[in-house]
């Protein structure tokens, strides 16, 4: 019984979830930890921080341990190893014979123009590369994310207007084909009125297909297979939204300056560039390194025990070595020429980023100012719109308009409520953009 309740209660939950719809927090949060892209930065991101820890353990010393075993045989030795046992000299040949080496080995790099402490330095900033290209391919699915979000809050309220034009459409057929039983009408106008109605139709069968793919490219940017029921929260945008306060272009420029990870990015590839620079110039320096071990070594062509052996060929050794570059056929010279050149390339990058990142905050700037004014004027346009075709259509039923004025007010109507819409929705994707540029969440 317990095991039937249970799975009521799971089937419960999933038929829940299945109808629950995606808000663009929801989108957000998923996408930030099943895309693919970003999985695989995260991923680059552990591979350079196993670099750094490389770099960091190749400071110490390396310590290794050995052994050698060789079975040999010498078909035609003749001298063995005598022995004396109760008097008698006994002489025993050992054609096969067995050798053993023991050994243990340690080796450091003191000193080699300082690559190896700048090569760590170095891995620090790749480290650091690698969770900024994280931060910008986050950076980049979210624009994505809130763009098609928007597409669909914006489409959704379009297949409104739309229903509301076909309605009346319809409303107005109905009076057409009424006024054509009683004479008032011709055929040939009715059929206008008809081709309206068709025109609607037909525009919102468009609508919602635009609606369809633009939640089908939602749900592949979210990684979400086919067989997953997927839909998307449509809530009410207000036009107060639409109106509020724009932030200055200087100041949101200077803000995403401080805190874009693509400039940062740039700034690290400048430094890296430098400790490049340092790592090839110590191709000039000379190298200094210690060694050192223990070994031993058994074999059976000795008379004594193998204990004895292992303490009578006991060695020690220790070593400093000095290496000095005099000529590598300029390897060191080409080497430290293109850190040089990759330096210049880092601070052109740098200008290039800082163009590029104020570019897209001047255009979004732009599209907020100048769609927020279109919105204002579209409120108007759209009132007058509206009060004007509701005085065509009372006409028109009384019979004092015809069907030309009535299709010229209704076409325009529609025109001004689709400019009113598009405004209001590029005024507030505008307007997240500049606030995400500056730091903050991507809020709908």
């Amino acid at each position: 019984m317990k095991n039937i309740v249970l799975a009521m209660v799971m089937l419960m939950s999933i038929t829940t979830q299945a109808q629950e719809k995606w808000t663009l927090r929801q989108c957000l949060e998923y996408a930030m930890q099943n895309n693919i892209t970003l999985r695989q930065d995260k991923l680059q991101e552990l591979s350079a921080t196993e670099d750094r820890k490389q770099s960091q353990a190749a400071l110490l010393p390396s310590l290794s341990a050995s052994t050698n075993h060789t079975v040999g045989y010498r078909p035609w030795q003749d001298a063995g190893i005598a022995t004396v046992s109760n008097g008698t000299v006994s002489t025993k040949v050992r054609k096969t014979y067995y050798n053993g080496t023991y050994g243990i080995n340690t080796s450091w790099t003191v000193w080699n123009g300082n690559k190896n402490h700048n090569q760590v330095k170095l891995n620090k900033l790749y480290e650091q590369q690698a969770h900024l290209n994280t931060l910008q391919s986050a950076n980049t699915i979210q624009e994505k994310i809130a763009q098609l979000y928007v597409q669909v809050l914006y489409t959704n309220d379009a297949i409104a207007v739309t229903r509301q034009s076909l309605a009346a459409s319809k409303k107005n057929e109905e009076r057409g084909e009424q006024m054509v039983e009683v004479g008032s009408m011709s055929k040939a106008e009715l059929a206008q009125l008809t081709a309206q109605r068709a025109t609607d139709e037909y525009n919102l069968v468009d609508a919602e297909t635009k609606l369809a793919d633009y939640k089908l490219q939602l749900k592949q940017l979210l990684e979400i297979t086919g067989d997953q029921p997927f839909d998307v929260a449509t809530p009410t945008a207000s036009d107060e939204q639409a109106l509020q306060d724009i932030p200055a272009l200087s100041s949101v420029y200077e803000q995403a300056l401080l805190t874009r990870p693509e400039i940062k990015n740039a700034q690290i590839d400048l430094q890296a560039s430098d400790l490049e620079i340092k790592i090839a110039r110590s191709g000039h320096m000379p190298t200094i390194s210690m060694t050192g071990g223990v070994g031993t070594s058994t074999t059976t062509n000795n008379s004594n025990e193998w204990g004895r052996q292992i303490k009578t060929n006991f060695d020690a050794s220790a070593g400093v070595g000095v290496s000095v570059p005099i000529f590598d056929q300029r390897k060191t010279r080409t080497a430290l020429n293109k850190s040089i050149i990759e330096r210049e390339k880092a601070m052109l990058a740098i200008e290039q980023q800082r163009k590029t990142l104020y570019q897209k905050i001047e255009t979004f700037w732009l599209d907020a100012l100048t769609n927020q004014q279109k919105f204002r004027s579209a409120q108007v346009s759209v009132e007058s719109a509206q009060q004007s075709y509701d005085l065509l259509s009372e006409q028109f039923q009384l019979g004092l308009k015809n069907i030309v004025e009535l299709m010229n007010g209704k076409t325009n109507l529609l025109k001004a409520q689709q400019n009113m819409l598009q405004s209001k929705y590029v005024t507030i994707l505008a307007q997240q953009m500049l606030q995400f540029y500056q730091g903050s969440e991507i809020m709908m």
